[in-house]
Parts: C-alpha cells; structure tokens; sequence
C-alpha cells in the first residue's frame, strides 16, 4: 500500500494497522470489484492528499475533460430529460446511460445555469466544468452504491427540495449553491466500506480523524481540497470562500447516520415550538442540513423501480465488506452478512428506524407539499412491497425446513419488524 502512495505524491502514509493489506485493497479499489484498477484509478490521488496540496498539475497529470461521443438522438433525450429535472420521478440511472457515465457533471453544469448561480457568482466555465469532473471522477465507480449516479441522484433531490415554496422564498444564491455543491460531493471518495470497517483495521483515515465522522470528514475535505485547486472561487473575497467552505464541511458532516437523532430532535423541538425564522441564516442553514439528510436517505421514496435498484446496490455494497471481513477473519458487521441479512429485512428496518422519522418531519415542515405526500405514499408501498418479500422468503425457508420452524435469525427478523 505504501509504495502506491509513495509513487503519487512522494508521501508515505503511516500505517499503523494489523491489516495493511487490506489498507492496500481499499485503496486500489480493486478488491471490492474483483477487477483490476485501470491506469486512471491507479493514478488517482488519494484525496486528503490533495487536501495538502499535493497538486496534480505539478506532477504533470491533467484532470480528463468528460467526452461527450453521443449520438444527437442520446444527447436529444438528455436534454428532455433535464427539462424535467424537477420531477420525483426523474430516472437518473437512464439519465446516466443517455449522458454516457457522466451524469453527475452534466446535471450539475444545468442545474448551476438553471438557478443563476453562474452569472450571480461570475464563474468561469471552462474552470467550472473541470471543477465538476474532478468531483465526478474522485466517486469509484468500482462501488454499486456509493458512486457518482448516487451523487446525481442525492443532487437532483436536494434540487426538488430547493424548490419547495417553505423554503425556497427564503434562500439566497449562496444557501443554493452550498446545497448543491454539498450534495454532489457529500460522498466523494468514498472506499465502499463504513466507518466501523475503518477502524477496526486501524485505516489511516480513522487515525487521521480521530474515529469521529470519518468518511463524512473526509468527503469534506476532499471537497476543499479540489476547490482550492481548481480555483473556482478563487476570484472571490477570502472570507467568503473561508465562510463557504465551513459551511460545506457543516453540511457534508449532518450526513453522518449517527447525528441522526440529534438532527431529529432539534428538527422536532423547532416544529413543536413553530420557532424556526427562515430569514435568519442559522436557521436556514440548519433546514439545508436536513434537507441534504432527506436527499442522502431519499431512495426508499422513490418509485419502486428505482428504489429497488438502490436497495439492492447498497446492499450489495454491504456484502461485499462482509465478505471482505469474512476473508480477513474479522467480525462481520451488521447488515453485512449475505447469509444472514437479506435485503427486504435490511430496507424494512431502514425505512422503520431511520428514515420514516426524518419524511414525516420533513412533511411537517413543508405544510404536507404535493412532493411530500408523494414521497411519503412511495414510502408506504415500498415498504409493503418489501414485507410481502420478506414473507414469501420466510414461507419458502419454512417449506425447506423438515422440521417446519423458523430459524433463530428469521424469528428475531420478524419480531423486529412488529416492533412500533
């Protein structure tokens, strides 16, 4: 792993963990997809590299610029499908096959232009466009869930929530561009394992930030690291850039699942005490927050066509690290276990437990939108749809059983599930 790293940047990570090859296979990416890197990915900078400046224009290696070898009719479709960008039922995976992988820079490339962010902070194009394919090209498309159609995905969300009539009376051009930008990035870089995987095999990245938000840190900083490098907001007084970037970092951090409750019980004190003041920039910044929260966790309230594809590319990003952890004879983590954990159990606890809770809140806030009420109603079916799964998988178990009982995880699975 170290001799990667040395030949990137002649900075040699400190490795510290009983595991340094799998520090080495997280970092290649080549483990998790049972593929051999390309010459681009092994090329790659690792990101809070290049938060210090580790600069790929002064190791000779410049950022691709997207290649758009469409024919009229694929990028005709692309653009009909843009103008319906604010639709819940927009199709970003077909949006990525129409825009030939590049999903994420084209989408935010109209979304900039549609808001006015372009001509209201005088941005370059050219340096925006390279801006967005260094942000694209740093997701791993080696991981069935955390990549850069995730990323387009979560930014076309935040969009439809941008334009919801409570909030967007109240935002400025800078909340705009923040919610955007923190939602393209909110995932970049991302090894397609969870924070408890990073510290348990002593990653250089749970040492580095102390074992305390670490992939979201990381996001964050490898967020900074690209606008500072690719100077986009470098025509701007320092102390706005200084603001924006804090206020990224704030947003990027309120992903972390585990700040969860604390994001919903502030939320709920607010709605209880009708005290939220939108004109204030604090309490804006705060609904950005959970806004970004809703946009991240939002696939269960898609259409069950989409959201079926994401369950069963999240969950298959989880098996994947179980079965890493498994090579390794190390413990595998929950909802990790192929054998164990299927995916209607996973979703069912998921949209119970987490994000319920934060849609009903958020329709609260709204005054229950059209958008809403649509989210919250795919949430409902979904969620019987995938009950139905889950007991058509435990009537099969039962009829392969010969002794017709159900086995100790499945009964504990269906307790869980009656649980309010």
């Amino acid at each position: 792993g170290d001799a990667r790293v040395r030949g990137q940047t002649g900075v040699v990570s400190e490795r510290r963990g009983s595991y340094p090859f799998i520090d080495f296979c997280l970092l290649n990416n080549t483990t998790l997809s049972g593929e051999i890197g390309t010459k681009k990915k092994v090329k790659r900078l690792l990101s809070f590299q290049r938060y210090f400046h580790a600069s790929r224009l002064l190791r000779g290696i410049v950022p691709q610029a997207s290649l758009y070898l469409l024919d009229e009719d694929y990028l005709g479709q692309a653009r009909h499908m843009l103008s319906k960008v604010g639709m819940w039922d927009f199709d970003i995976f077909l949006f990525d096959r129409l825009t030939n992988g590049n999903s994420l820079v084209t989408l935010l490339c109209h979304l900039f232009n549609v808001h006015g962010l372009i001509h209201h902070f005088q941005l370059d194009m050219v340096t925006l466009h390279r801006f967005f394919v260094m942000v694209q090209e740093d997701y791993h498309s080696q991981n069935p869930y955390h990549n850069a159609v995730h990323a387009a995905d979560v930014t076309q969300a935040m969009h439809c929530y941008l334009r919801e009539p409570k909030l967007a009376n109240f935002l400025t051009p800078s909340d705009i561009m923040l919610g955007l930008l923190a939602a393209a990035a909110h995932d970049v870089d991302h090894p397609g394992v969870n924070q408890p995987f990073l510290i348990k095999t002593k990653h250089h990245l749970a040492s580095l930030y102390q074992n305390v938000s670490v992939l979201e840190n990381h996001h964050w900083r490898s967020t900074i690291g690209m606008l500072r490098e690719s100077r986009l907001l470098a025509h701007l007084p320092k102390e706005v850039t200084q603001d924006i970037e804090q206020q990224l970092g704030s947003l990027i951090l309120a992903t972390d699942i585990n700040r969860q409750n604390e994001f919903l019980i502030r939320l709920k004190s607010h709605l209880d005490n009708q005290d939220l003041r939108l004109e204030d920039a604090q309490d804006r910044h705060f609904m950005l927050q959970i806004a970004l929260k809703c946009a991240d966790i939002c696939n269960p309230c898609r259409v069950w066509d989409l959201s079926k594809q994401w369950s069963e590319r999240v969950c298959e990003e989880f098996y994947r690290q179980g079965d890493l952890e498994q090579k390794f004879e190390l413990e595998i983590s929950p909802l990790c276990n192929q054998q164990k954990d299927t995916i209607p159990s996973i979703q069912i606890g998921f949209m119970t437990y987490i994000v319920e809770p934060l849609f009903e809140r958020w329709a609260q806030f709204t005054g229950n939108t059209p958008l809403s009420e649509n989210m919250l109603n795919h949430l409902r079916r979904n969620k019987a749809k995938w009950r139905s799964l889950l007991h058509k998988q435990h009537s099969s178990s039962r009829s392969n059983d010969h002794s017709g009982q159900v086995t100790g995880s499945q009964e504990q699975t269906l307790n869980e599930e009656e649980t309010p």
